[in-house]
């Protein structure tokens, strides 16, 4: 047999000082995470979870921990509760302020628009949702960044006479302070396979709104354009939301806009909300209206939100 050449003879002795490099660095790093694990754990310890099941169970309670076995909770109605990883689908840490009356009140899921205007709320980049209204107007909305949405629509009906209706509804909006918020944006509105020479219709706005999410107010002012041709006064909107109970708020839309005069229209409903949905009920209104439909023209819309 010949012998190894020289640089074989060490080869063995390479390889094994580099497992064993390999294995520390792996031990290394494996305790740099635990420890990590164990950090970020202490950090949540004392805040309020919502931990949802496999099973579509919702537990909420003080975090205390957790352990090989799961995750431990200090909950109002059955105290101290274990909950097995195995059975844990999704887990969230919510903010005390979410809390009323020691019921978890989650975030208006529709806080961006009110009827069909909009408030200086913003999606967050990532965040999207899908509202129709009286099941023939179709919009969708995505937040680009936590500061601009980019959303746009389509009427149902016109899409199968051959000149289908659409709109585009970009959105600016940045915050003032903590209870200031204003933005700007353009409605733009034009319709597919018209024989005559038109270029659209829409308005361009600016909006300030002052509260929160759940409670809020907002002043819009805006010009008008047909084709190239824009409106010497504004078009004026002022809307509000109040949030009643965790499922029901009120919400309202009122608009003044350039005629000969001012022609106003004013709106007033009920919007139910679940964490992903909202469905308005309300009514439009105005004296003329009110002369043949005392309460108002009906209006239904819903809203299902998408992401984060």
């Amino acid at each position: 047999m010949k012998a190894l050449p020289h640089q074989a003879a060490w080869l063995p002795l390479l390889l094994g000082r580099l497992l064993l490099c390999a294995l520390l660095i792996t031990g290394i790093a494996t305790g740099a995470q635990a420890q990590t694990d164990t950090t970020t754990t202490k950090s949540v310890i004392g805040k309020r979870w919502i931990v949802e099941t496999r099973d579509g169970s919702v537990i909420q309670g003080i975090f205390l921990g957790q352990t090989d076995g799961g995750i431990r909770l200090q909950t109002d109605s059955a105290g101290e509760v274990l909950i097995p990883h195995t059975q844990i689908k999704s887990t969230k840490i919510i903010d005390d302020s979410r809390m009323r009356d020691g019921e978890y009140w989650f975030e208006n899921p529709n806080a961006t628009r009110y009827l069909f205007s909009p408030s200086a709320f913003s999606l967050k980049k990532g965040e999207a949702y899908y509202q129709n209204t009286y099941l023939v107007l179709n919009s969708f909305n995505i937040g680009i960044t936590d500061n601009i949405t980019m959303g746009g629509g389509f009427e149902l009906i016109s899409t199968f006479s051959g000149t289908p209706a659409f709109y585009l509804t970009p959105k600016a909006t940045f915050g003032i302070n903590d209870k200031w918020r204003a933005g700007g944006g353009l409605l733009y509105m034009n319709v597919i396979g018209l024989e005559e020479d038109f270029s659209g219709l829409g308005i361009g706005y600016g909006i300030v709104t002052y509260g929160n999410t759940d409670d809020n107010v907002t002043l819009g002012m805006g010009y008008g354009f047909v084709d190239d041709e824009f409106s010497k006064r504004p078009v004026i909107n002022l809307s509000g939301m109040k949030r009643l109970s965790r499922r029901v708020g009120l919400v309202s839309e009122n608009w003044l806009v350039p005629s000969d005069g001012y022609y106003g229209l004013i709106s007033y409903g009920v919007r139910f909300m679940g964490e992903r949905i909202t469905v308005d009920l309300a009514f439009i209104n105005n004296g003329e209206i009110a002369e043949s439909i005392a309460i108002g023209i009906p209006y239904v819309d819903f809203v299902i939100k998408f992401g984060k």
